[in-house]
């Protein structure tokens, strides 16, 4: 049994107080291959991909991490979900239900849900189309990963795991060659023998952590010397909620869907994020506004790559607080600063002295960080947060995927809603399309259409000023 790296386990610990999982949405052509036969293929083509063929075991009592182990192909892990009118709409009132349900890691750490047959879908409304929505437990992987998955998934190629390593590998040969109780049996005993292994390993741990925490403080000191000496950028401060943060509760559910083509969210000298984070905060402002709830701040929180993804671990990345810039009226200086921002916010968060303070968590004993997880304050509405909103950007790859012998056709995706996050935003590239997703709780946006065709507008407008 391979360990979960903290940063994947605190993922999902927190899955068990708030929906995070990953929802990939791609949209192919329906050939009206049976659905038995689309069965047949994610179970097949499953068996191939080592992500797919491992489920989360807790460790007894919590004592050491949970780890990964191997799994068969479970039947509720495909579902076709029938429609009553099988139209766009009713799709996408379908998939922001599904947006509020969470898996259980420990059972699967994914679903791949089917939607047969539907008309008017976008970039080809007169033909029917397949929207497969592929759900994923964030523990088992981020953004990229989870793309990664899913071009395995729906092409004849294959994915490597290094996380599942050698133990899932052996484990995957106990259950080929040895009576399924006797299989049973070992599996259940390695956690338990893990766990053993934990308890003397506590004090050290302990110390591990006292250790880097001491580094972690002498190199926040040096950030603060460095900010002081103007050779990095300065902290983000955070910003007051304003009315896009909700009240702190749980939020509901409800998503648009904006297919273009690719050359309509690019501007020469701008990244794709920059183009549409410009777009955003053009809407946003115009939404409040005609709401007499205007905004002299607007942040975004941008999910970015890091580069020191540890050995195991799934996710890895971090969030950039970028200031939406909302006291430029000019579109194209608006977008400038933006940009500077962001480049700052990524400089800061990238400094070598940033991986000390990550190197904490990697040694903190489980039970310690669980106790943390499940202590961390997340259903109320802090006075201070990264963001009024999330936009978070992953081109995935080639449009040469398949699924029922159907050439796909666009994808989306959209990031989850919190107690603290009401509105997100999803950026998802595939070939020549670009998909600008809107992830909206009602409370806070009451007309989603209005937003979207105020996002839709200022995406064109920003375009045009930048070329």
């Amino acid at each position: 049994m391979t360990s979960l790296a903290p940063r994947d386990a605190t993922m999902y610990w927190l899955s068990t107080r708030t929906r995070n999982d990953l929802f990939l949405v791609y949209c192919f052509a329906d050939t009206g291959v049976p659905t038995a036969r689309l069965r047949e293929t994610v179970t097949r083509r499953g068996l191939r991909i080592p992500d797919l063929r491992v489920r989360v075991r807790d460790a007894p009592a919590n004592l050491a991490y949970p780890g990964w182990v191997p799994c068969a192909f479970a039947e509720d892990q495909f579902r076709e979900h029938r429609l009553p009118t099988p139209t766009w709409s009713a799709a996408t009132t379908a998939l922001a239900e599904l947006l509020g349900t969470g898996l259980d890691a420990s059972h699967r750490p994914w679903r791949l849900h089917v939607f047969r047959g539907i008309i008017d879908a976008p970039l080809a409304p007169a033909e029917p189309a397949i929207v497969a929505v592929l759900q994923v437990s964030h523990a088992l992987a981020d953004g990229r990963r989870a793309a990664d998955i899913a071009r395995a998934l729906f092409t004849d190629s294959g994915i490597t795991d290094e996380s599942t390593g050698a133990a899932g590998f052996f484990a995957a040969a106990v259950n080929r060659v040895l009576p399924v109780t006797l299989a049973d049996r070992l599996k259940t005993a390695v956690p338990l023998w893990n766990a053993a292994l934990a308890v003397p390993t506590l004090p050290m741990g302990v110390s591990r952590t006292v250790i880097r925490g001491i580094a972690a403080y002498r190199a926040q000191r040096e950030l603060a010397d460095l900010t002081a000496a103007g050779q990095l950028p300065p902290p983000g401060s955070g910003y007051a909620p304003n009315p896009l943060n909700g009240d702190g509760g749980a939020p509901r559910h409800a998503v648009r869907m904006m297919v273009r083509a690719a050359g309509k969210t690019r501007a020469p000298g701008y990244t794709v994020t920059i183009v549409v984070l410009t777009a955003v905060s053009l809407a946003v402002q115009r939404y409040l506004a005609a709401r007499n709830e205007p905004v002299e701040v607007l942040g975004a929180q941008v999910p970015v790559a890091t580069f020191d993804r540890a050995a195991g671990q799934r996710n890895s990345y971090g969030d950039l607080s970028v200031d939406l810039a909302v006291a430029e009226p000019d579109p194209r200086l608006r977008a400038d600063r933006i940009a500077t921002d962001m480049a700052a916010r990524r400089e800061r968060a990238r400094h070598p002295l940033h991986v000390a303070q990550d190197r904490v968590t990697a040694v903190i004993p489980a039970p310690i960080l669980r106790w943390d997880v499940n202590g961390y304050p997340i259903d109320g509405l802090p006075e201070r947060v990264s963001g009024h909103t999330v936009v978070s950007s992953v081109h995935r790859g080639p449009a040469d995927l398949t699924f029922g012998g159907g050439a796909v056709r666009f994808t989306a995706g959209f990031p989850a809603l919190g107690s603290v996050m009401h509105l997100t935003h999803g950026v998802h590239g595939l070939g020549d399309t670009v998909t600008v997703s809107v992830h909206a709780d009602p409370a806070v946006i009451p007309d989603l259409d209005e937003y979207a065709e105020l996002l839709d507008a200022a995406l064109d407008e920003v375009v045009t000023a930048l070329r």
